[in-house]
């Protein structure tokens, strides 16, 4: 089993504790005026959600997650579970509306998202960094409010609601950061 040292510690890493895999979501490095430097993590346990703070000293290492990560496509929600195809053995995998987490605001039907499974069961999802939604609903804006900023809340097609800015119509298609969940553009059809 491959093993990463503190080295090779960065935000982002897929560790294997207790044989539960974690996600390293910050890592800090610490030099005290004497002894061993310090690695401080915030690990994610990414079966159970929970989050753990670690220190490692300089020069130990930790074992590798055995998790693979794929390409999968968004087929269809029912109810409260989303189903997805992986796209090169066509084999399908649903995530419940909790692994899904905040995601579903920004994905549609035949969108490709990133995936992780440990044990050949899904735990993660990661939508396209950017994506494209059509405005469902929005109120109109105020003539002559030009003003620097000024944001309304716009519903988009697939439920989320997001503040644009107040030049934004209904029927009109937006660029969203899915990482922020912010408004970067308008895009012509």
């Amino acid at each position: 089993m491959a093993t990463y040292s503190t080295s090779d510690f960065r935000k982002g890493l897929k560790v294997q504790m207790d044989g539960d895999p974690y996600l390293m979501i910050e890592c800090n490095f610490v030099k005290p005026g004497k002894g061993h430097a310090l690695y401080k993590c915030k690990l994610r346990n990414l079966v159970r959600g929970t989050v753990i703070d670690r220190t490692y000293k300089s020069g130990d290492s930790i074992e590798a997650a055995d998790v693979e990560e794929l390409e999968a496509q968004y087929l269809y929600r029912q109810g409260d579970t989303f189903v997805f195809m992986d796209n090169e053995n066509y084999e399908q995998y649903e995530l419940s509306a909790e692994q899904v987490d905040d995601a579903w605001k920004y994905i549609k039907e035949g969108m490709n998202c990133g995936m992780v499974l440990f044990n050949n069961n899904p735990l993660t999802l990661t939508p396209p960094n950017h994506v494209v939604l059509r405005v469902e609903y929005c109120e109109p804006g105020a003539k002559g409010n030009t003003a620097t900023n000024v944001t309304k809340p716009v519903k988009f097609e697939t439920g989320a609601e997001i503040p644009c800015p107040a030049f934004v119509e209904i029927g009109q298609l937006v660029k969203i950061d899915t990482r922020t969940g912010e408004y970067i553009e308008r895009v012509k059809e």
